[in-house]
């Protein structure tokens, strides 16, 4: 077969399954991404590239859009060129809501289109007003609305979609959830596992953690209230003074992935250093981190925290789950669909830091209830969400959708 993957961010969700299909006899598969920098064995890749930023007198609304055309353009362009050359397929499958996909369907109009829908906005009721704190205004209100164009008008030209949690599921519109199958990407048990003899040793950033007693773990693409980091690093201020043998380890950039920025033009972690008082030599920055040496971190935690607001759940807790760790993790919808409190993981009041810093705590404390939660948590991995599982259905069901051709 003949495959067309399109993401913005190659590889991205697609990078183990187009490198399986690449793998076997008689595929074709091909790449078409805005990124440069990656490459997989057997997959060909064509990168475009956006004309032009969005224009500064664009309307605040519709920047978002301006953008998400520009980026369907551009890939629409490198598309037709390799249209050009010969190359039809079976099936594409694009990553929805940056308008890498919007405009596949006048390309290849008989072609087959599946869609990975990560996520509807909503106003009210899920990650836009979840902080009681933060007021939105009228123009917050409709320019979230107005990000949902560049979605509806995927989900109206596809065959098919994916989204990865039933949580995330129901934030689409009814009418358009019959189009949309539940398969989460899955997560390689094999690779994330846990390790007992782990010991945190990473030479690239010099960090040796051989002797720690307690090791606390966090990893996001960034450091933003998205992922709770203001509320754990105000719980990390207290435990570092409780605990003296703790010590805390942060993986991630300093830059903010999703949400905005502080308003003070700082990143959150400079506003809140300078708040909290830390002792240094225990509270451990690494950056990102190579695959390997991410997972040296998880395998060595004694308890990982997770903390999101009700939007897109992180491959990062699922992971951690499944090198059996300790996790401690927010009470919210996207976490309670994989996490039973005090069956496989510990949770938390997103807005209470001190409660954060009790039940971390208390895992702490008890580490025969630690050892029953992470095996629980692999279970839940092996069960549920192992990509031996997951990827043979989603194939299926490419395979399936290809079929109406």
């Amino acid at each position: 077969m003949r495959y067309l993957f399109i993401h913005q961010n190659f590889p991205a969700q697609f990078g183990r399954m187009a490198a399986h299909l690449a793998s076997q006899p008689g595929n074709q598969v091909v790449y078409l991404t805005g990124r440069k920098d990656v490459e997989i064995p057997g997959v060909h890749k064509i990168v475009y590239t956006e004309p032009r930023e969005p224009g500064k007198e664009t309307h605040q609304y519709i920047r978002y859009l301006e953008r998400a055309v520009l980026q369907g353009q551009a890939a629409y362009r490198a598309g037709l060129v390799l249209k050009q050359q010969g190359f039809e397929p079976d099936i594409i499958y694009g990553h929805s809501g940056f308008g890498a996909s919007m405009y596949v369907r006048d390309l290849y109009p008989k072609v087959p289109i599946m869609g990975y829908f990560e996520w509807f906005y909503h106003v009210h009721g899920t990650d836009a007003d979840f902080d009681p704190s933060e007021e939105m205004s009228i123009d917050d209100e409709c320019r979230i609305r107005t990000k949902n164009m560049v979605v509806l008008q995927e989900l109206d030209s596809c065959d098919a979609g994916v989204s990865p949690t039933y949580w995330q599921h129901s934030q689409f519109p009814l009418e358009f959830r019959n189009k949309i199958r539940i398969i989460h990407d899955g997560v390689d048990a094999r690779v994330f596992r846990p390790d007992p003899n782990a010991k945190l040793i990473l030479p690239t950033v010099k960090l040796d953690l051989t002797e720690a007693k307690e090791i606390v773990t966090y990893v996001g693409r960034g450091m933003e209230p998205y992922r709770g980091f203001p509320q754990f690093m105000e719980a990390v201020s207290l435990l570092l003074k409780r605990r003296p043998n703790c010590h805390v380890v942060i993986v991630g950039a300093e830059h903010v992935a999703y949400g905005v920025p502080h308003p003070s033009g700082k990143s959150y972690k400079a506003v809140i250093l300078e708040k909290f008082s830390y002792d240094m030599n225990r509270l451990h920055f690494t950056g990102p981190l190579p695959y390997g040496d991410y997972r040296k971190v998880l395998q060595a935690s004694s308890v990982h925290v997770y903390l999101t607001r009700p939007f897109v759940l992180s491959w990062s807790m699922l992971e951690a789950m499944s090198c059996g760790c300790t996790l401690v993790a927010s009470d919210t919808p996207p976490v309670r669909e994989v996490v039973r409190d005090g069956q496989n993981g510990l949770l938390v009041d997103f807005f209470k830091p001190h409660e954060l810093a009790d039940r971390i705590e208390e895992a702490l404390d008890d580490k025969a209830r630690r050892a029953i939660l992470g095996a629980n948590a692999r279970e839940t991995i092996k069960a549920n969400y192992d990509i031996e599982r997951l990827m043979p259905q989603h194939i299926r069901l490419i395979e399936n959708i290809a079929q109406k051709r």
